[in-house]
């Protein structure tokens, strides 16, 4: 007796959706932080420079 499978669509296809939907949110939240702390990464750049140019 051979039993009925369904098929639905291409797996890898989803797999890939799947992975560009995370890489979206992941940018999002990434700009979104730059965003929210915008001052202290100036800041922490400035030091980085300042520190550069005293060598």
């Amino acid at each position: 007796m051979k039993l009925n499978t369904l098929h639905f669509g291409n797996e890898k296809g989803q797999g890939t959706t799947e992975y560009a939907i995370l890489v979206g949110v992941l940018v999002v939240i990434a700009i979104v932080a730059i965003l929210a702390f915008r001052g202290k990464i100036t800041e922490l750049w400035q030091a980085i420079q300042d520190g550069i140019n005293a060598l």
